[in-house]
C-alpha cells in the first residue's frame, strides 16, 4: 500500500487480502457470460480483485443509506432517494463492459440482495443519420456524438426516484440506435452506468443545456486503465476476432471487413485505432482518469495489477 497526494495505491498482493472468499461465488458459466470476446476473467481474478471491490461498494452503499435516513430524520420527511449509481469509464477495448457486467452479478449477490441494473451510454449516441448530417460519423464515441441532454434527463429521473425510466437501445451489430426500442429501468437499488466519457466535464456553449455533468449523478466512479500500447493490442485482437464472428453476419454494419486477410485486418484496425480511438482516448477519456474514485489498472494480460483508491 502506497500513499500519494490524491490516491492510496494497492498492489494486487495487498488488495486481495481484503477479499471475503466465502461471501459470493460465481460459476464458470456465469464468468463466461460476462467476459468480452478478447478477455478472460478467472475465479482468481474474481476472488482477488472484484470481491474486495464489491465489499467496498457495499460499504459505500450502506453508508449512503444511513446518511439518507439521517437527513430524512433531521428534515422530518420521508423522501425516497434514488438508486446508488456507479459510473465506469475507460478506453475502447480496455474491458469496461466486462467490469460492469461482473460487478452487476457480484453486487446482486450481496447480503441485502439489491436489484442491480446496468445501462451503457452507447444507447445515448445520436443515430447514425444524425451523425452523418452533422458530419461527425468518424467522431462516434467522442463527446459531441452523444445526446447529452437525453442522458442527463435519464439520470435526473433515475436519481429522483422515478419508478420507471427508459433508456434507448444500441445495436453493436448494426452499429446504430435501434428505433423505438428501449430498456426499462424499474426501481433499482443500484444502477451501473458504463461508457467512454462518463467522467467528462467539458463546458457546453449551449445555454439551453443544463450545466450538469453525467458524473454529478454518480455515488462512486471507476476508471479502468491500462498502458496505451496494451489497449491498442487488445483493440486489434478484438477486431480480428470480430472479423471471424460478428462481422460475418449479413446484418453487420462491418460486414465489409469480413473477408479481409489477417494482414489487412491488422492494417485497418491499426488505422482506425490511430485516427479515431487513440485520439478520443488522449483528448477526452484519459484526461478524466483522475476524477474517478477508484482507478483499476491492468497489465498486458488483462490482469488487474494495482488499484488506486481516492483518499
Amino acid at each position: 500500500m502506497v500513499n500519494n497526494s490524491a490516491y492510496t495505491l494497492y498492489l494486487r498482493e495487498d488488495w486481495k487480502k481484503l477479499s471475503d472468499f466465502t461471501a459470493i461465488q460465481l460459476s464458470e458459466e456465469e464468468l463466461m457470460e460476462v467476459q468480452s470476446i478478447n478477455e478472460k476473467i478467472s475465479s482468481e481474478d474474481v476472488n482477488e480483485v472484484y470481491l474486495p471491490l464489491s465489499n467496498l461498494l457495499n460499504l459505500q452503499l450502506l453508508s449512503a443509506h444511513k446518511f439518507n435516513e439521517s437527513i430524512n430524520h433531521f428534515l422530518n420527511n420521508d423522501l425516497k432517494k434514488g438508486p446508488f449509481i456507479i459510473g465506469i469509464a475507460g478506453s475502447v477495448a480496455v474491458g469496461k463492459s466486462t467490469t460492469a457486467r461482473l460487478l452487476q452479478k457480484l453486487l446482486s449477490q450481496l447480503p441485502s440482495h439489491p436489484k442491480v441494473d446496468l445501462v451503457t451510454t452507447d444507447g445515448f449516441l445520436h443515430p447514425n443519420a444524425e451523425l452523418e448530417k452533422r458530419g461527425i460519423m468518424t467522431k462516434k464515441g467522442f463527446p459531441e456524438s452523444y445526446d447529452t441532454r437525453s442522458l442527463i434527463s435519464f439520470l435526473t429521473d433515475v436519481k429522483s426516484g422515478v419508478p420507471r425510466v427508459q433508456s434507448p437501445v444500441y445495436s453493436h451489430l448494426t452499429y446504430d440506435i435501434v428505433p423505438d426500442e428501449y430498456i426499462t429501468i424499474v426501481n433499482p437499488d443500484i444502477l451501473i452506468v458504463e461508457g467512454l466519457n462518463v467522467l467528462q466535464t467539458a463546458i457546453t456553449n449551449n445555454h439551453n443545456m443544463p450545466n450538469y455533468f453525467v458524473s454529478d449523478f454518480f455515488d462512486f466512479s471507476i476508471y479502468v486503465d491500462a498502458d496505451v500500447n496494451d489497449i491498442e493490442t487488445w483493440y486489434i485482437d478484438r477486431f480480428i476476432k470480430l472479423r471471424d464472428t460478428a462481422f460475418q453476419d449479413e446484418q453487420s454494419y462491418f460486414k465489409k471487413y469480413a473477408q479481409l486477410s489477417l494482414e489487412e485486418s491488422i492494417e485497418i484496425s491499426k488505422r482506425i485505432w490511430k485516427e479515431i480511438n487513440y485520439v478520443n482516448l488522449q483528448q477526452n477519456i484519459l484526461p478524466t482518469r483522475n476524477r474517478a474514485d477508484l482507478i483499476m489498472h491492468k497489465d498486458n494480460n488483462h490482469h488487474v495489477d494495482q488499484i488506486k483508491l481516492r483518499k
